[in-house]
């Protein structure tokens, strides 16, 4: 790990062990070094979340990305930010607001369905519950897949979906701890690459040291959701159909 500017609290990663971005700093001219380096500078404070959205957010993130337990890149500062300064993607679909009162509704009827399903606010549930109030979301996206309706609050699950991983995404990758996780260098200018083609390293990359293949473990949880919602499906149907049965005094229930 570099001597002169470690990332703060930089994490061990069992995929590129001992590679640190910042060993590249020498090499970066002083405004791409400056960029990178305010990254790691403490947060601002949070502007655009009122508290209750910085609670239901944070908790979102931490979700999203999987992350648990410090240090955090600081995703939740970094989105508050960037709707503060008015950086969207340029476009939003047309049954959803702008982002920034998009954000705001869609965290706030989050947390009204963990009310709903479990008497306290999202922040507030353990990470199962908040995994199935999540999956109640994915379940609208995968009933839109089939024809049915793919609403969520009477918004469209998949752009709200999209919405929230865009965001996460594009804050967690800008991060210099997230690119010492998966062996990313940071900005090429001006030093370039040379050694360009598969599995041809450059001098300061490091090997992966567990090349799994993501998609492969990707399309292992897709297969396994959806084997999931079929049988909730069918375990439905039979319930409909028990309830629908007539009983002893030939009335259906």
């Amino acid at each position: 790990r570099s001597e002169r500017l470690p990332a703060p609290g930089a994490r061990e990663t069992e995929r590129f062990p001992g590679f640190d971005v910042l060993q590249e700093l020498p090499r970066w001219d002083a405004v791409t070094a400056g960029v990178v380096l305010r990254r790691l500078a403490p947060p601002p404070d949070l502007v655009f979340f009122d508290l209750r959205e910085q609670a239901v957010a944070g908790a979102l993130f931490d979700q999203l990305l999987d992350q648990h337990a410090e240090p955090r890149v600081p995703v939740l500062q970094l989105v508050d930010a960037r709707l503060v300064a008015g950086q969207g993607d340029g476009w939003h679909h047309e049954r959803l607001p702008p982002d920034p009162q998009a954000w705001h509704l869609t965290l706030r009827l989050l947390d009204d369905d963990a009310h709903a399903t479990y008497d306290c606010g999202f922040a507030e549930c353990d990470q199962d519950r908040q995994a199935v109030l999540l999956q109640r979301v994915q379940d609208r996206i995968a009933a839109g897949t089939r024809g049915d309706d793919g609403d969520w609050h009477d918004l469209p699950a998949k752009y709200v979906w999209s919405l929230w991983t865009r965001y996460a995404a594009a804050a967690f990758y800008s991060h210099p701890w997230a690119w010492n996780e998966i062996g990313f260098g940071g900005p090429a200018y001006p030093r370039g690459y040379k050694n360009t083609g598969l599995d041809r390293r450059e001098p300061w990359e490091v090997a992966d040291a567990d090349p799994t293949d993501p998609r492969e473990w990707g399309r292992q949880q897709e297969q396994e959701r959806r084997r999931r919602t079929r049988l909730e499906g069918a375990r439905g149907d039979l319930e409909a159909g028990d309830a629908g049965q007539p009983g002893e005094d030939g009335q259906t229930g």
